[in-house]
């Protein structure tokens, strides 16, 4: 049958609708039957074998910490403590949304979470305070990717994971570009703050105001530092990690602020299933694709390709880029990543890039894409959540979206940028 019937099987059922986990999984059976009858057998047990790896399980964990973390209604604490810090400023509202969102990246390590979380907070209040809702969205939409890319990110997990890379190294690598993508969004807030006519906030807090507001928010921004601390300082396995989330999620929420009911937990655990097997659905279909392509060689052909354009690395680094982020304009960036890390990762270490960075680099590109039309997920999570239109959102999005591809650009061509953290703490 062919090489190209397998591609054209996957975008074909991508175009009529069918969801994306089973439309990996459809396409590389088609390529294992064209392969031979024999090799169908052992299509079940690639499905598990691609499930089959310790690191996995700290996905759902980090889901139900940032879901309990979430409906205990623990995160408006992190709203107020970064309102307190930076809402003063004309745009303090969108200022304090990005703030807000490095403060609950390190809860959740989910982009759509944030989008979610926000879009029912932050975006009715920036409304009343005079934002226009799509420019709202937009701002939410912008600082939501920070969350899978400061750790604890569910890409790192998965690419650390299927790569062999360390998930410690990807997780501290991941703090640094974080914070940068935060900076630039506040810099375009702050440089188009006057021609936007954005809302100046009331005044500099006291500094009993912060101290309030930090109070508050005190128990929610301590737990980044248990889920950081035990990692880095080697004390937990990013699953031992996960784990002790969760525990201290439910002590905070149900024991201190009493905010949790059985009911809520019903809900929670049915949410963190549903987002879990979602993932987990891709990643077992996408792990017979990649057998597939393996057998096929397709990984050292597409190597073989790049190469035979350029020797330059700084050539190479920019097509990889190109690359990502034009796949991801069309496709889930979690079936991306598992189709096309084993594809790339090892044209990166053939051009001499750290495992690590290379890593970040992937990832970076990859988040870019939540908020890119036409199928960025933050972009539809706030749509159906708020009830804007997206093409209204994507108007007032891509002054943020050229501010964070720059960074990518940064990250990807200064590898000490990116190893910063890592080799500081010995990773």
């Amino acid at each position: 049958m062919g090489l190209w019937l397998v591609p054209l099987a996957f975008f074909g059922f991508l175009a009529f609708g069918m969801p994306v986990g089973f439309a990996i999984g459809v396409a590389g059976m088609i390529g294992i039957y064209d392969m031979g009858p024999k090799f169908m057998t052992m299509a079940p047990d690639r499905v598990f074998a691609g499930l089959d790896l310790f690191p996995f399980l700290a996905m759902p964990f980090f889901i139900l910490a940032g879901e309990i973390m979430n409906r205990s209604g623990i995160t408006q604490g992190l709203v107020k403590l970064a309102d307190a810090l930076v809402g003063w400023m004309r745009g303090g509202m969108a200022h304090s949304n990005m703030v807000a969102s490095v403060m609950f990246a390190g809860l959740t390590g989910s982009a759509t979470a944030d989008s979610a979380a926000f879009g029912n907070t932050l975006v009715p209040a920036m409304q009343k305070a005079g934002y226009t809702r799509p420019y709202a969205c937009a701002v939410t939409a912008a600082g939501s990717i920070i969350g899978p890319t400061i750790p604890p990110s569910t890409l790192a997990i998965i690419y650390g994971s299927i790569m062999g890379v360390s998930i410690a190294g990807l997780f501290a690598a991941g703090i640094l570009p974080g914070l940068l993508i935060c900076a630039i969004c506040m810099a375009v807030i702050a440089l188009t703050a006057r021609a936007k006519n954005l809302p100046k906030g009331e005044g500099r807090p006291s500094l009993c105001a912060v101290a309030g507001a930090l109070r508050e928010g005190f128990l929610a921004a301590l737990l980044p530092v248990f889920i950081l601390g035990s990692i880095l300082g080697g004390f937990a396995t990013p699953t031992e990690a996960a784990s002790i989330a969760v525990a201290y999620a439910l002590f905070v929420g149900g024991v201190i602020y009493r905010a949790l009911t059985w009911r809520d937990l019903y809900e929670i655990a049915v949410r963190t299933t549903r987002i879990t097997g979602v993932i987990f659905l891709i990643i077992a279909s996408a792990s017979i694709l990649g057998w597939w392509m393996t057998f096929n060689r397709i990984p050292q052909a597409v190597a073989e390709g790049m190469l035979s354009l350029s020797d330059n690395p700084q050539v190479i680094i920019g097509l990889i880029l190109l690359l990502l982020l034009m796949i991801g304009l069309v496709m889930d960036i979690n079936a991306t990543l598992i189709i096309l890390a084993p594809v790339l990762a090892p044209l990166t270490l053939k051009i001499g890039m750290d495992p690590v960075h290379a890593g970040i680099m992937i990832i970076l590109a990859l988040n870019i894409s939540l908020m890119t039309p036409p199928v960025g997920a933050c972009l539809f999570v706030l749509a159906s959540v708020t009830g804007e239109k997206v093409e209204r959102i994507a108007t007032e999005i891509w002054p943020f979206i050229l501010a964070e591809v720059s960074i990518l650009i940064v990250i990807a061509y200064w590898s000490d940028l990116t190893l910063f953290v890592p080799r500081l703490l010995g990773l």
